[in-house]
């Protein structure tokens, strides 16, 4: 495996867990409402992110399929979080996962 592919490895890891993280913690904020895209596209990006490492890391050829899809979602989730990272830490952090995945994402497709 390439340098560069354990970077994206480890950037769509990373994200997963932020975004697993960010959506547990929305779900304890006083105004869940408010958080519910949120909470709706951590999810989303957290399993794109795990479908997609997965099959970068076995080599397969659908994994550089879903580097598009991937940092598409990881983007939409980084801008959704960043609305909530003044005030919320679980977002800041999350976002900053999820713009680190998206760079390497797009890096791989380049």
């Amino acid at each position: 495996m390439t340098n560069q592919h354990q970077s994206l490895l480890d950037a769509l890891n990373a994200c997963v867990a932020a975004c697993e993280n960010c959506a547990t913690a929305c779900l304890q904020e006083q105004d869940v409402k408010m958080m519910v895209n949120c909470i709706s596209l951590d999810r989303d990006c957290a399993d794109i992110c795990a479908l997609t490492a997965r099959l970068v890391a076995r080599g397969s050829r659908h994994g550089m399929h879903l580097l598009r899809e991937c940092a598409e979602v990881c983007k939409a989730c980084g801008d959704e979080c960043e609305k909530h990272g003044a005030h919320m830490q679980h977002c800041k952090e999350c976002a900053e996962a999820c713009r680190r995945c998206e760079q390497a994402c797009r890096a791989m497709t380049a």
